[in-house]
């Protein structure tokens, strides 16, 4: 099969969307598929690699290194017309997606998008809480013009369905159990960090952004440290928000981005994850942490609702004052924590990447094969 993946963000680019489109992207190619990828040329890049479209973007404010992609559709037209994917994926919702959809329309190529990013939430944490059902309506209009939009839990599945999204499909996340796993703990970088084996690293690692809610991650760590004196916090990432946190917690550790291995290293060698943010549609970074054999603290939705068995391999929270609580249990109480660190990685070891690739194969063949009309409903089904 011919499939096409269009995407304003990819890597070297960091962050949840781009690094779960480029493992659909390599879980299709190593099925045997062709793919190519439609997105916006990133700073410095002079030439496309193969089955690769690049196209015009621009910065996305607030958001230095990040871009959206500019419309397209002439060179969509041409290309697709030349070289007719059977389907396509679209991952983002920005104006190069629109273009995506409106091109594979009139080519009558069946397309599927996928719901990453909640931005009417988005819109409360930016401080324009108004807009929030503008954006919701406007997400609603584009993930409904496809024939499928795919979304990684049950829960957001009802929640979109219950908004009128129509043919809400779901398409489980796994995680790379080698990359992230325990046995890359590396007491060298904890002696980087100044922190010595049997004292507490506590880690965040993610965008470092104002919708990350990270104001409750500091109040959290900072009554866990009465309780935990030789407690540090270690934050892996960047972002807008990132200087100002340093400068209000000259004691915080900051490492910066980090990619591949590096990524696995700080994890497994962090003590406890504390994920304070609610406007996650997934979360990647909580499976990443169970995987590597951390005890993780976040809300009540998202990955933790998926995939965490609330006081068994990590601790669920619907509110600020519990998550404060589990922090300051789980980071006091060695013991308890460890167990439930061991226990996280176990059950992220049923997880298999290689069928979140059958799974979504299955779905775009599907599509190929029955491309009908956009915007029927139907009752919300799981890929998986």
């Amino acid at each position: 099969m011919r499939y096409a993946i269009v995407t304003e963000t990819y890597p070297p680019e960091i962050n949840g969307v781009a690094l779960t489109v480029q493992g659909l992207e390599l879980g299709l190619r190593a099925r045997g598929h062709a793919v190519s990828v439609v997105r916006p040329r990133q700073d410095g890049e002079s030439a496309a690699q193969p089955d690769t479209l690049l196209v015009r973007g621009a910065g996305l404010p607030r958001y230095p290194g990040l871009k959206f992609g500019l419309p397209a559709s002439a060179r969509l037209l041409r290309q697709w017309s030349q070289a007719r994917p059977d389907a396509i994926y679209v991952a983002t919702e920005g104006p190069l997606g629109w273009s995506a959809l409106r091109v594979a329309r009139k080519l009558g190529i069946p397309a599927a998008t996928g719901f990453h990013t909640r931005f009417d939430q988005y819109m409360r944490d930016y401080g324009l809480p108004f807009l929030g059902n503008t954006a919701l309506r406007w997400m609603r209009r584009f993930h409904n013009s496809a024939q499928a939009t795919l979304v990684p839990t049950r829960e957001l599945g009802e929640f979109l369905q219950s908004q009128r999204f129509t043919r809400v499909r779901r398409l489980a996340r796994a995680v790379d159990t080698q990359q992230f796993h325990p046995g890359r703990r590396d007491s060298a970088l904890r002696r980087q960090w100044g922190i010595e084996e049997g004292a507490l690293a506590v880690v965040y690692l993610g965008r470092i952004a104002p919708e990350k809610n990270l104001e409750l991650a500091v109040r959290a760590f900072r009554e866990l440290q009465r309780l935990r004196a030789d407690a540090r916090f270690v934050w892996v990432g960047d972002g807008p928000a990132r200087a100002q946190l340093a400068q209000e917690n000259p004691d915080f550790i900051f490492c910066g981005l980090q990619r591949g291995a590096e990524v696995g290293r700080h994890f497994a060698s962090a003590d406890l994850f504390l994920f304070p943010s609610h406007s996650e549609t997934f979360g990647n970074t909580t499976l990443e942490a169970m995987a590597s054999g951390l005890a993780v603290v976040a809300f009540d939705y998202g990955a933790a609702r998926e995939h965490v068995h609330h006081g068994v391999d990590g601790i669920a929270v619907g509110n600020d004052a519990d998550f404060i609580a589990a922090a300051t249990m789980l980071g006091s109480d060695d013991a308890a924590r460890l167990a439930m660190g061991l226990r996280a990685r176990k059950a992220m070891e049923r997880l298999h990447p290689t069928q979140v690739a059958a799974d979504f194969d299955a779905l775009l063949a599907e599509l190929a094969s029955n491309p009908g009309p956009a915007g029927r409903p139907h009752a919300f089904t799981s890929a998986a």
